[in-house]
């Protein structure tokens, strides 16, 4: 064999060898390509999660537990305003809960139905729409669907050292509706009910709680 055969054997098969190796890079190329968008998608997913999670994390780490458990708003309380009680609103007096302070309206005993009307007012207010004065960062204005008996305006009680009520103060008893001024430390959760007595009188009751 001559030399120039000989050199051009080994061209041809270093050029097969060469076309062998950039066939088999190609296809390893193109077995990989498919995984490509999918190795993307998976870090994508995962980067969702993520947000996902880290998200409601911050979500359930904002909310907390209510003050005491209440649920109370601050809304007003109201019934009908056609609730009417004949018997006569006698005193006020006050007590303090671990959780809330309470008013508690006496009103003697009577015929019908005790409606009431109790909510926060930037003024208590007469029935000549003039303003009373009522200590506290903020104000409850009680209506009892009741008279007052005589000795009522002459109730006014202060509290110093309560967590929340900071004074009460009759207004007024007109046509049979009696408005008392409830001053709180701010405007808190509140509710307000009705309580029976054993002769028959009824209480309304306001409680105020020390904080949200």
């Amino acid at each position: 064999m001559s030399d120039t055969t000989a050199h051009t054997r080994a061209a041809t098969r270093g050029r097969r060898a060469g076309r062998s190796r950039r066939t088999a890079v190609v296809a390893s190329l193109a077995l990989l390509a498919p995984l490509v968008p999918a190795l993307a998608g998976t870090g994508s997913s995962v980067a969702s999660q993520a947000a996902t999670t880290s998200a409601a994390a911050a979500s359930t780490a904002g909310q907390r537990a209510p003050y005491c458990g209440l649920v109370w708003g601050s809304d007003p309380e109201r019934t009908g305003p056609g609730l009417m009680w004949t018997g006569r609103v006698s005193g006020l007096r006050a007590g303090q809960h671990p959780c809330w302070d309470r008013l508690v309206v006496d009103v003697a005993p009577g015929a019908g139905a005790l409606g009431y009307d109790v909510r926060y007012v930037d003024q208590v207010v007469g029935p000549s729409g003039l303003p009373v004065a009522v200590s506290g960062g903020a104000r409850l204005q009680v209506t009892v669907n009741a008279p007052a008996t005589s000795a009522v305006p002459a109730s006014t009680l202060t509290w110093s050292g309560w967590r929340t009520f900071r004074q009460a103060r009759f207004v007024s008893s007109f046509e049979g509706y009696t408005d008392i001024g409830l001053g709180v430390r701010a405007r808190l959760p509140m509710r307000a009910f009705v309580l029976t007595d054993a002769d028959g009188g009824r209480r309304l009751v306001i409680d105020v709680a020390h904080a949200w």
